[in-house]
Parts: structure tokens; sequence; C-alpha cells
């Protein structure tokens, strides 16, 4: 993989809270923010940290507003936030869960091309608009809904990862793996604990990893994954800005307040194929190494990682398929520690999707204001680093709409 022909940066990210289940403000029946209501904090919250908000492109991350709250034409709310944007280029991008990723990498391309130097990318999803089991449903056409479905559990995407877990248990250690996917859980709300915007911020719960050792029932639940194996539904918003050297002197953000695009890939698989070895995420594999070979480094230089733990089995894979663990050593690589705040390989330090929050098409725009905020030193949980390079692992569906960036710390 070629390096990037031009510097590309990332400045003025912001998150919202993200809501539901697990807030102590979160009450079923009673009424929930707007959409627009989201959109404008983060919005705010990203020009709040501008000189100058006149941004050249826009780009919306979203997977399924169509049907969770009827709202189509979702570039429109761009101008909307913006009115620098009417009359200018605004796109909507969707890959399921990875929509966020695609999103920031449409928004590369761009600056790459030239055709803008400063390019907006805002990531809104509403997911408590309807009960969980109707949710399921609407979140189950990131699978092949018209191959799979009907076969399908009522919890769509719940089953489809409880049998990679089922496959993964039969081959190596069950028990280990649950312990693994235990610990996974103890660390998303430890993190979380420390992240007031997070859904799982006000989990008092002594005993985390006993709880997430509960034993799964599929008469109640799945076979192989209990209800803490799950990222919760949600409702959130995430923004930042894509820019060129020029875009962010345009913009008024300081080198120091942006971090560097060192090199990303995009990779897609057949959303009709079911995985040949469950046990491994080969499109996350094809991905992260396209990037970590256009950033010209290795897993070893990375200093934090934001992975997509969509379930905890997911975030086991995904360490052994991209080689932080050995195949089947996953459960034992985080068992040691190696990825808490003082590990080898600090992990999801806000929580993740397991802890933070997982409204589905802006997670991976979450992700990378996370890793802003880490590598320019203004995290709630911060890593202390040498390395000066992050990376992300955005995916979309059951490993089909991968887009992994390596970001590097801005040098003074």
């Amino acid at each position: 993989m070629k390096a990037l022909r031009k510097k590309v940066y990332v400045a003025a990210g912001y998150n919202t809270m993200f809501f539901g289940p697990g807030r102590k403000e979160f009450h079923p029946k009673k009424p929930m923010r707007a959409f627009e209501d989201y959109l404008n904090e983060t919005f705010q919250g990203t020009c709040d940290q501008l000189v100058n908000t006149d941004f050249d492109e826009g780009v919306f991350t979203n997977f399924a507003a169509m049907r969770f709250i009827r709202q189509g034409n979702l570039p429109g709310f761009l101008p909307y936030l913006s009115k620098s944007l009417k009359g200018k280029s605004c796109t909507r991008v969707e890959g399921a869960c990875g929509s966020g990723g695609l999103g920031i990498a449409a928004a590369v391309k761009t600056i790459l091309s030239e055709l803008a130097d400063s390019v907006l990318v805002v990531g809104g999803e509403i997911q408590n608009s309807m009960k969980s089991v109707y949710g399921a449903d609407v979140l189950s056409a990131a699978g092949y809904y018209k191959g799979d479905r009907k076969d399908g559990h009522a919890y769509f995407f719940p089953g489809v990862f409880s049998d990679r877990a089922g496959t993964y248990g039969s081959v190596y250690d069950k028990d280990l793996m649950r312990q693994g996917m235990a610990k996974w859980y103890e660390l998303a709300v430890t993190s979380s604990r420390k992240n007031p915007k997070s859904q799982e911020h006000h989990n008092s719960v002594e005993d985390l990893f006993g709880l997430g050792m509960t034993p799964p029932n599929g008469k109640i639940f799945m076979d192989h994954l209990n209800l803490f194996d799950c990222s919760k539904v949600s409702d959130g918003a995430s923004s930042l800005v894509v820019a060129s050297e020029e875009g962010l002197k345009k913009l008024g953000v300081e080198l120091e307040d942006a971090i560097e695009i060192s090199g990303f890939a995009s990779a897609e698989g057949d959303i009709t194929e079911k995985p040949a070895d469950p046990t491994v995420l080969d499109i996350t594999k094809i991905a992260a190494e396209k990037a970590l070979l256009m950033a010209g480094i290795t897993i070893s230089d990375l200093a934090m990682l934001e992975l997509h733990d969509c379930f905890s089995i997911a975030a086991l894979i995904a360490l052994e398929t991209i080689g932080f663990a050995k195949k089947g050593k996953g459960a034992e690589f985080l068992l040691e520690g190696n990825t808490k705040v003082s590990g080898k390989i600090p992990t999801n330090m806000s929580g993740g999707l397991c802890g933070f929050g997982h409204p589905v098409g802006v997670s991976g725009v979450r992700q990378m204001v996370d890793l802003l905020h880490q590598l320019t030193d203004k995290a709630e949980q911060q890593v202390a680093y040498k390395n000066p390079f992050g990376m992300m692992v955005c995916m979309g569906g059951d490993d089909k709409t991968v887009s992994v960036f390596v970001t590097r710390k801005n040098q003074s």
C-alpha cells in the first residue's frame, strides 16, 4: 500500500452522551431527546473548538433512521447544522455498524482528491424509538436479510455472534473463553465509570467479573452469550472535522490539537456468505494489514486501540485476528491485563461499544473522537504512552464492512 500523498488530519471531535438502558435518566415510557437535539449538541461541541466554521463538504453517517425514526434524506441535516454547507456537496454514508468508519474514509478521500480542505463528519442514530425485539429486526438488515433472517434468532445479531462463540468454545477452551468475555465486560464498565457520557457510567455493580460469568441460557436469551456480552441499544451523536493542513489553518486549529491519519483501509466481504472460519474475522484482518502497511508500522508500534466490541466474543476474536494474541489465546491476553490502561495495548479507554454504548451509525465516528482525545492528551482516562500511534477498527455486520485507521500524534 502506498503512503498517503498528502497529510490528512482529524480535529474538533465531540461526543454526546450515549443514551439508553443503563443510564439512570432512562425510562422507556418517558419522552426522550429528539434526533435534532443530539445533532445540535455534537455540532455545537465541534464548532466550539474552531475559530472559523466554513466547511467545504459534509458527510453524515447513519444506519437505519428510515426505520427507527422514519427519516430519510439525511444529507439535508448537514446544511441545517452548518449554514456554510448550504449549496455544497453533502453525502450520507451507510455500512451498518461500520457506517462511521466509512464516513471518515469518504472524508479522507475527498481531502486527498483536493476537492475540499475541510469535511464535517456527523454521525447520528436513534434506536430507543421501539421495543428491543422490533429494533433487533431493524438491525438484522446489517446481515443478509433475504437469506438469513427467517431462520435467524429473534434477536438476530446476538444469535450470529453466539454462533461464533459456540464454534470458538468447541475449538478452544470454552471455560477460558467465558472468563475472557467476562473480563471484557468488567473492563468495559470500569472504563465507563470514568466517562460521564457513557451509557454504563452509572453501573455500580461490585462484582462485574462475576456478573459477566453468568452462564448463557438459550431458553431465555442465547446459547453461548449472556446479556452482558452485548453492547446496548443506544441513542447518540458524534462529530469531527477531517482536514488538510490548509484546512486546519482556515478553521483556526493548531496542529497540536489535531491528529494525523497515517494509514487507513476499508475492506468488504460478501454479505451472502457465512464465515468460512467463525473463529477468525477475515475482513478485519485484511483491513488491519492494509492500514498498518500504509502507515509503515506494525502492531508493536501502537500505543492504544479502539476496537469494535459489539459483542465480547467479537473483541476476543479481533485481538487474535489482528495479531495481538495468538489464536485461542485471546482470553489469556485479556486476563493478563494487556488491554488495561497500564497494559501492553490499552483498549477502549472510554468504554467501547459494550460500555460507552452503540448507536450503530455513530460508533466509528465516536471511536475516532476518542483516539483524537487520547493523542491530544484530553481523554477522561488518559493513557501514558511513548509511541505516537493509535488504531481504530470499525466493523459493520458480521465482519462484512470494515474500516481500519492508524492515527498519529502530531509531534511538536
